[in-house]
């Protein structure tokens, strides 16, 4: 069995760096990242983390761990679990459910299903992952179609950076929402990597 190979969204490089680092783990794990932007295209997830596996375990010989969730991929990533299962990812449909925790997160939902959920990278990267990602920088009026059912936006803030609020704040008010801000921190993401790493489950 070779070195685990951790496969992660690029929107979790600054999480993940600091929750391997605090586990003492950074030395024993390979992580290679895969663009933040795929988000934006979710089915193009699956086929790119299969690309990945065959380039840097074509002997399927090491434990991986997916640094996703489902992430809209309409459970695409679950089958590529079925098929190897040296293969594990992070629990729940989106990354706002690890970093907030499986219990914060449906109650968010089930208070206000029109919620839009920022994470740090997200709230930093605003502009150019939704604002010119889904083309509203060259089409402003394509809004109320992809927010018209939103309520408000919510930051699940990891780290204590009041610039990253500022920013958030600022997408909120460019797509007319209501602001919030729930400060989540790490610990239920922490939690969820290290049981997925945990060595409990026998890799085929």
């Amino acid at each position: 069995m070779g070195q685990p190979l951790v496969l992660a969204c690029g929107a979790l490089v600054s999480e993940l760096r600091a929750v391997l680092r605090a586990n003492d783990l950074a030395g024993s794990v390979e992580v290679r990242y895969l663009p933040a932007n795929l988000h934006n295209r979710p089915d193009r997830i699956e086929p790119a983390v299969r690309a990945l596996l065959a380039e840097l375990d074509p002997d399927a010989q090491r434990p991986v761990l997916l640094g996703y969730a489902d992430c809209g991929t309409g459970g695409g990533l679950d089958r590529l679990l079925e098929e190897m299962p040296r293969v594990r990812r992070l629990p729940g449909s989106h990354c706002y459910e690890f970093f907030a925790g499986s219990a914060l997160f449906a109650a968010l939902h089930d208070a206000e299903p029109g919620t839009l959920y920022l994470t740090d990278f997200l709230a930093k990267h605003f502009e150019a992952l939704l604002w010119q990602g889904l083309g509203l920088d060259r089409h402003p009026e394509l809004l109320p179609l992809y927010f018209g059912n939103y309520t408000r936006v919510v930051l699940l803030s990891q780290a204590d950076d009041p610039s990253v609020v500022t920013a958030a704040q600022a997408a909120a008010e460019r797509l007319g929402l209501r602001f919030e801000q729930r400060h989540v921190g790490l610990a239920p993401f922490a939690e969820a990597v290290r049981v997925a790493l945990r060595p409990s489950r026998k890799v085929a």
